[in-house]
């Protein structure tokens, strides 16, 4: 694809067809993530792409981001089992030029349009469930974000004076149904 895109590699530097280097900056406001950064960053290496880390203070990172003043960061998507207009905020061409939005990514697609307005407008859960997974499935084939990690487990600490049910409900930890034991 890179080829394709007019990106050769020169003596393990990957260059456009003026010469350029493929060159990046990552932006951060915790030095502490650079510690899953820098093997990204190895590996980019060896693609021949040049990636550099910024960290900056947190007023200037808010500012950055309401002006889409930069390369690549490092964020989350928060959903909630109930997605709803927020989703116009994250995928939406209506918020991808705005400053201080949450389309952070700039999407611009007509057919990422089309989802979200089918996904906001859905008659009952079973057509939500669908339309977000129509949704999901869309955002993943454009490659618009790189899983960067993951946790597969919730880490919390408790005191043994709470009781909590057997059986937790689906994606949660279950804060809702603990009390305190007698």
């Amino acid at each position: 694809m890179l080829h394709d895109a007019g990106w050769t590699l020169e003596r393990g530097v990957l260059r456009n067809d003026q010469g350029q280097p493929f060159r990046f900056e990552i932006l951060i406001i915790q030095r502490d993530l650079e510690r899953l950064i820098n093997p990204f960053i190895r590996n980019l290496e060896r693609m021949g792409v040049q990636a550099n880390i910024r960290v900056v203070d947190i007023s200037q990172y808010i500012n950055r981001l309401r002006e889409f003043d930069f390369d690549m960061i490092i964020t989350s998507y928060g959903q909630s089992n109930s997605p709803g207009n927020e989703q116009r905020e994250f995928w939406h061409t209506s918020s991808a030029d705005r400053p201080g939005s949450r389309n952070l990514i700039g999407i611009r697609n007509p057919g990422v349009d089309h989802l979200v307005e089918q996904l906001i407008q859905a008659p009952d859960r079973e057509q939500l469930v669908l339309r977000a997974r129509a949704l999901d499935r869309a955002l993943q084939w454009n490659h618009y974000v790189i899983p960067h990690y993951h946790t597969n487990a919730y880490r919390i600490a408790y005191w043994n004076k709470f009781g909590i049910p057997e059986v937790r409900p689906k994606h949660s930890i279950g804060f809702d149904t603990w009390w305190i034991k007698d």
